[in-house]
């Protein structure tokens, strides 16, 4: 079985060096984006500044869209469904070949960075299990190789088991969590299933998670910053939270309606999405020719754009460049008005932190709820590879605040150690593995996930 451990184990690298150049690229594209600005939003010129964002996020839209539909049209806007039908027996055409690994990276870099309320996550699935099928088979008939290593694997029960621990490494390194990695392809992706695989699919998501680890630690923005191989902490877990509080039995009590409301707004959001997608099948069906439906579905993407920069456009004079490229921002406006600029990771921390009582208000917080859940809902589905986690995490956690925010305003601001918990980011955190739970019906993964 050694040959089978040493693949899994370079598939988990393999995967592990993609995620780190996924958020690399992002990260790059998005700093380059708001360094075009800087000095429109030094200078007071706030329409130039719109203009520059919202021109510089067409540009990738239009690549990130287009990659979809003219290059790899066989390609999956999200990834994780086609990989769970094929390990569950349905042949799907063209899910892993080259064409459709390149399309899909693309696609999903230029539309996370472009401003769009999507993340990486569900590509990130697509890309590992291409990676596992492709490491484990060493053959393509795209580009006519057929290596003579490692034949024994050419089977499909061999292969749904490679594909399986690559879909698992790409969760893995997205939230640096191994054994959420793990229990997600347990609880969500495979229904063939044993105790070797297991063992196998966890040491893959563990070299994944290390690698991406080990690369994170010294890179950053593609330049060396040295300590190589020195894990800190705040880099190292994705919704970095500083302060621990002691709990009390009566935070379970806001913590069980978090829970309810989770489970209703996720059952909303499913129904939104699902009605969403069957209007825009019938009205693509209903266009005859193929070029003009792609052009169309490209045009929507814009549409979801503009209007989610329209959104944010109207607080950028509220905005200094230091909300931007340093989020948190100093001060409570600019705060506010960052919600609706700024979306990913960094805002869903800043939300999570302790000690902020004061750093939104009910009116900032509800609009942008209002806002990520429309158009999180919207994108769901629309022509570029994009994944919802980002989104679904903001959404709860906007909700989650507001529940904290109610508290404080009933029982004010405590400082002793038995009224800590009535924390606004507390309830954040929890609010946002409501609403993800709500919405994919994940449980185990996502408690360990939230929790790594």
């Amino acid at each position: 079985e050694w040959d089978r451990w040493l693949l899994m184990g370079l598939i988990g690298i393999a995967v592990g060096m993609l995620g780190f150049l996924t958020h690399q690229i992002i990260d790059s594209l998005i700093k380059l984006k708001w360094d075009l600005v800087e000095n429109y939003l030094k200078d007071g010129n706030f329409h130039l500044t719109w203009v520059c964002v919202l021109g510089s996020g067409l540009a990738m839209i239009l690549v990130s869209s287009s990659s979809m539909l003219f290059f790899c049209p066989a390609g999956s806007l999200s990834g994780l469904p086609e990989i769970i039908g094929y390990l569950n027996g349905t042949s799907i055409q063209h899910l892993f070949n080259i064409k459709t690994f390149l399309g899909t990276f693309v696609s999903c870099v230029l539309a996370v960075a472009s401003g769009l309320f999507c993340g990486p996550e569900g590509p990130m699935v697509h890309l590992g299990a291409i990676l596992g099928c492709g490491l484990s088979q060493l053959q393509s008939d795209t580009l006519g190789i057929h290596l003579p290593f490692f034949t024994r694997f050419r089977n499909s029960a061999d292969k749904r088991s490679f594909i399986t621990a690559g879909a698992g490494a790409g969760i893995a390194s997205v939230f640096r969590a191994p054994i959420g990695g793990l229990l997600f392809t347990l609880e969500e992706v495979s229904s063939f299933w044993d105790i070797r695989l297991a063992w196998q699919t966890f040491f893959c998501c563990l070299m994944a998670t290390f690698t991406m680890d080990l690369l994170s630690s010294s890179l950053y923005g593609f330049v060396y910053r040295g300590h190589f191989g020195f894990f800190e902490a705040e880099k190292r877990i994705l919704f970095w939270v500083k302060n621990l509080l002691d709990m009390h039995v009566l935070a379970f009590v806001p913590a069980i309606l978090l829970g309810m409301l989770g489970g209703l707004l996720g059952a909303l959001f499913v129904f939104l999405n699902i009605k969403i997608n069957r209007l825009r099948m019938q009205f693509f069906n209903s266009i005859p020719k193929s070029s003009l439906r792609k052009t169309s579905k490209l045009l929507e993407t814009v549409l979801i754009l503009v209007i989610a920069n329209l959104g944010s456009g109207r607080n950028f004079r509220l905005l200094d460049v230091g909300c931007v490229l340093s989020f948190p921002c100093s001060s409570k406006q600019g705060s506010a008005a960052a919600l609706l600029a700024e979306n990913g990771k960094r805002g869903i921390a800043y939300l999570f932190k302790r000690g902020t009582h004061e750093e939104f208000g009910y009116a900032s917080l509800c609009t942008a709820l209002a806002f990520y859940f429309i158009l999180s809902c919207w994108t769901a589905g629309s022509a570029v590879a994009s994944g919802l986690v980002i989104p679904m995490l903001y959404t709860g956690a906007l909700y989650g605040r507001i529940i904290g925010l109610s508290l404080v305003s009933i029982f004010g601001v405590q400082t002793n150690e038995y009224g800590a918990w009535i924390d606004p980011g507390l309830f954040a955190a929890i609010g946002a593995a409501s609403f993800f739970s709500g919405v994919s019906r994940l449980t185990i993964s996502l408690t360990v996930i939230m929790v790594s």
